[in-house]
């Protein structure tokens, strides 16, 4: 029977919807939060470190919800975009002075793993007063990077889950769909990207992609008990070039659609993007395939 719903590799099909249905009648009083770690618990819906997958489970509910499959409870607070906007992370108090040098003269470049350390909040400010999509708190498994020189932040990395689907890199792995609903973990988004605009180093992006793509997999493995083989990401054509992803040997893809996941017909309003692939081992495509 085909499921009704597929989403981030969970498939629903009718029986769930009727135990998700009973959950919620079960637990009256509960909130979504509280919904969403009591479905995981009885789906075993969890990260290979153990932890329940609540953030992506919750996704799940409030897409189900959209289309009329279950009905949650009301939000636990009714959020206005000015609400919204004062939980923006505070900008960052860091050396904002111009920083103009060779890549020699910079050096060495400080790459730091953040997540979860007092540093993070400098991540969030900095994403968010410089970046062109601001920040955006990653749902899922996901690792931020700091890389400092000279005693200051320079740049600001990110990586994050994946999108279930992405035509042009489903094609040029080559995996069937069970394959990917079983490796998909395997793989990172490189969510952000951010020289500091201030800084002005020949050649820094592409050493920083390959810098970082050296100690990702170790990171990923410590913080979630699983390697990662493979890294992607998106380049906004009407904005960038993307020739740092080339200098550090990313691959071509190809274009998106320039239509989002949820997009029910073409808006023009969304900007074609190029999507970059990165092997992080030469037998990526084995080691996905066997999960």
């Amino acid at each position: 029977m085909q499921p009704i719903q597929t989403y981030r590799g969970r498939e629903v099909h009718p029986e769930d919807i009727d135990f998700i249905r009973n959950l919620i009648a079960a637990y009256p009083q509960a909130k979504r939060q509280e919904l969403s770690r009591l479905l995981c618990k009885a789906w075993n819906w969890v990260q290979p470190n153990g932890q329940l997958k609540d953030m992506i489970c919750r996704g799940l509910l409030l897409r189900l919800q959209e289309r009329g499959f279950v009905q949650l409870p009301k939000p636990q607070s009714d959020q206005t975009s000015q609400t919204r906007h004062q939980h923006r992370p505070a900008p960052a108090p860091v050396d904002d002075s111009p920083l103009a040098c060779t890549l020699a003269e910079l050096k060495p470049i400080i790459l730091r793993s953040v997540r979860r350390t007092p540093q993070e909040a400098i991540f969030n400010g900095l994403v968010e007063s410089h970046h062109y999509l601001s920040y955006r708190q990653p749902v899922g498994e996901h690792l931020k990077y700091l890389a400092i020189a000279h005693g200051r932040p320079i740049a600001c990395l990110a990586f994050s889950s994946v999108a279930y689907r992405l035509a042009a890199r489903d094609s040029f792995i080559g995996w069937t769909d069970a394959i990917r609903g079983k490796s998909l973990h395997l793989l990172a988004y490189n969510t952000r990207f951010l020289i500091l605009p201030w800084v002005r180093v020949p050649h820094l992006a592409s050493h920083l992609l390959a810098a970082v793509s050296r100690r990702l997999s170790a990171d990923w493995a410590a913080f979630y008990h699983h390697p990662i083989h493979w890294l992607e990401t998106m380049v906004d054509r009407s904005r960038f070039a993307g020739t740092s992803y080339r200098a550090a040997n990313w691959i071509l893809l190809g274009k998106s659609s320039g239509r989002g996941l949820r997009a029910k017909g073409s808006d023009p309003r969304k900007s074609i993007k190029d999507i970059y692939g990165y092997p992080l081992i030469p037998d990526f495509r084995e080691r996905l395939y066997h999960g």
